[in-house]
């Protein structure tokens, strides 16, 4: 039984450690942001489905001798797979397309081999030892993702770098093909796998019917849907990194192991309860954003997770087969799971102007329990006590309705156009304020800008970019003499408005829609005076690609402005990073870092990078001006232009620093947000 037990354990560790592991290895080459870690979400679902799939059918059409046989010859021919490699895309072209190619050409083959061993040796424990439960190696193999999932912010990525994660994960796996290869092996040589396919499961289990087949299809789409609505939720206000990623993943795990550990753990009076305290309580905070500390948003969004997919996973397993059809009854919830990913991943972005399907699959959950409490005797347990009935009811019908009235009154006023793709959701907005009509870019709850429309205030740099702010500051006291300034972030084009005759401003956008928007609903970048030029694309990626081509640009001023809604994109704040900013920067250049973020203190990163460069490094802040539509905001300038430093202007502007914070490196290699997130 031992090598069934730690060949179970073994692959739903390294099943979940490589998700995180290859989501963060991929992250920095499609721009940082939440849709990669959808993306990756997507394909591991839809592998899983495939592995449940595979060793369902080989159940069903092989005898158990001849399933051993097979898989034997397929985890030798995975071994030619590691260890690992994932290579950049060439090219440009659709995010989660590339991102779903990259992943299966490098870790596809094991993937799948892992996917398929928990259905496929529960099948084969049952026919080993019909007298014991299959369904306790299923807690089993979820207990082993929970502490893949858990193990790998607290302990692999902040003491291991990235190249060695890859390499012991490949070692890892080749002791697991050791001990599945027993288990398969084991089969073969057994006398009760010479049955026949289908026959060779023990039990006489009725077959589902197609009302069982669609509830549990259901409850599974439901759950894995917001397990990755919930997931860019919280990406989208601080960051796209492995432990916002591993939070509710591994809640979601939790519910599995619990659920399917024992019946007496789901208890659906309290769920109920908990889910119509929870739901309306995410509803509220959705509107509220950035106002709201992080630590509010994360337990409240991990609580309704829990309380939701706790009462989805008590339904699946209160609603499961007998052993004989249990490879059909996990190809089903690794359907479902399959489904949500593919909803969200694909389907959302492409019928909702907004992030709805949160709130929808929120109301969803709170359907589909009530269908299996209908399904169920349930009723008649509370015979005699009415408020055991009407007080979960109720909340069940509060978390089917609150989110949907969410939905029907979530419509932003003043709204002139909204964009939606891949990096997030833009909006643009006009209304009037106390100093004159205004037209707003925002992404996610975050403003990127806004100009106003009168004629004599267009030209006005507002927002972050204000003549007091930082780099204002470096632009307009930066020696004039054609000078030539690199912007990392397009925003509303609102540096453009700096630009004087002879200049040229290059700006590097990563999301198209932003260059359509930037163009066509604001003018900095028409009206400016200076040559403005636009590459689409990763500002990284391309400033690799120049470099590779000796297109050295020769910046006087590059400012690195890239956020999503509040979000950092780490890698572009790395040692390997600043040092390409440096190749493109002339000798006496000046790099400015825009850190305003209330979610992440990036002040100690900023500092760490220019001590490693051995640059000075300047603190810039400015508060807010109604008056001039210039908001608060506060830069990091990193320079070696001493005579810049001391002109009178900068030297009056620079403040001591914030923080007591050490200087933080982060490379590409090693980083982490722990040190730097604001709770």
């Amino acid at each position: 039984m031992a090598r069934f037990l730690l060949a179970t354990f073994l692959s739903a560790f390294l099943l979940f450690q490589v998700q995180p592991l290859m989501g963060k290895y991929i992250l920095p080459w499609f721009g940082g942001g939440p849709g990669v870690w959808t993306a990756c979400m997507l394909f591991f679902q839809v592998l899983l489905l495939a592995g449940y799939g595979y060793a369902h059918g080989i159940r069903m059409r092989l005898s158990g001798q001849a399933q051993g046989g097979l898989h034997l010859g397929l985890l030798a021919v995975s071994l030619l797979f590691v260890p690992i490699a994932v290579h950049k895309p060439l090219g440009d072209g659709d995010p989660t397309r590339q991102i779903l190619g990259v992943l299966g050409a490098g870790i596809g083959v094991p993937y799948l081999l892992l996917s398929s061993t928990g259905p496929l040796l529960q099948s084969w424990f049952h026919l080993k030892f019909p007298d014991r439960s299959p369904y306790r190696l299923y807690a089993l193999s979820n207990a082993g993702s929970l502490l893949a999932l858990l193990s790998y912010p607290f302990a692999v990525e902040p003491a291991l770098t990235l190249g060695f994660q890859v390499k012991l994960w490949s070692w890892s796996y080749a002791a697991f093909v050791l001990f599945c290869g027993w288990c398969a092996a084991e089969v073969v040589q057994s006398p009760a796998g010479a049955a026949a396919g289908g026959d060779a499961a023990v039990g006489n289990g009725a077959a589902p019917r197609w009302p069982t087949i669609l509830l549990w299809l259901g409850l599974a789409t439901c759950g894995s849907a917001l397990l990755v609505a919930t997931t860019n939720q919280m990406c989208r206000e601080v960051a796209s990194v492995p432990f916002l990623w591993i939070l509710p993943l591994a809640l979601y795990l939790l519910t599995f192991l619990i659920a399917f550990d024992h019946e007496r753990w789901y208890d659906r009076r309290w769920f109920a309860l908990l889910i119509g305290v929870m739901v309306p309580a995410s509803c509220g905070v959705l509107p509220a954003g950035v106002a709201l500390k992080l630590w509010i948003h994360v337990a409240v969004y991990a609580l309704t997770l829990f309380a939701c997919c706790m009462a989805c996973h008590g339904e699946l397993a209160r609603s499961k087969p007998d052993p004989r059809h249990l490879t059909l009854f996990y190809v089903l919830v690794a359907a479902g799971g399959a489904l949500g990913g593919v909803f969200v991943a694909l389907v959302a972005p492409r019928i909702f102007a907004q992030y709805s399907e949160f709130q929808l699959a929120l109301a969803a959950c709170s359907a589909l329990t009530l269908a299996g409490w209908l399904r169920s005797p349930s009723w008649a347990e509370y015979h005699g006590r009415p408020y055991w009935v009407m007080g979960p009811l109720a909340g069940l019908l509060a978390g089917f309705a609150v989110p949907l009235l969410a939905l029907a009154f979530s419509r932003v006023p003043d709204t002139v156009a909204t964009y939606r793709n891949f990096y997030g959701v833009l909006r643009i907005r006009e209304y009037d304020e106390d100093y004159g009509m205004e037209r707003v870019l925002t992404h996610g709850r975050i403003m990127h800008g806004f100009q106003y429309l009168a004629s004599e205030k267009r030209s006005w740099p507002t927002s972050y970019y204000g003549e007091e702010s930082g780099v204002g500051l470096a632009l307009k006291h930066y020696p004039r003499r054609g000078i030539k300034v690199g912007g990392i972030g397009l925003g509303v084009g609102t540096i453009a408005a700096y630009g004087r005759p002879g200049d040229v401003v290059r700006f590097y956008e990563i999301n198209p829609d932003v260059v359509r928007i930037a163009g066509s609903f604001f003018s900095y970048c028409k009206d400016s005076r200076a040559k403005i030029e636009m590459v689409l694309g990763d500002a990284r990626i391309r400033l690799e690609q120049e470099a590779a081509r000796g297109e050295l640009q020769g910046f006087d001023v590059l400012v690195v402005d890239a956020f999503t809604s509040d979000a950092i994109p780490t890698h572009l704040l790395t040692v390997e990073c600043v040092d390409l900013y440096r190749k493109h920067l002339k000798p006496d250049g000046l790099l400015l870092f825009h850190i305003s973020n209330r979610m992440v203190d990036l002040t100690p990163v900023t500092r760490g990078l220019a001590q490693r460069f051995g640059w000075p490094v300047l603190y810039l802040h400015n508060e807010e001006d109604e008056e001039k539509g210039v908001s608060q905001s506060s830069w990091a300038l990193v320079t070696s232009n001493q005579a810049f430093l001391e002109t009178p202007e900068i030297r009056k502007a620079a403040e001591e620093w914030p923080t007591r914070r050490p200087p933080l490196l982060w490379t590409d290699d090693f980083a982490s947000l722990w040190r730097v997130v604001r709770f």
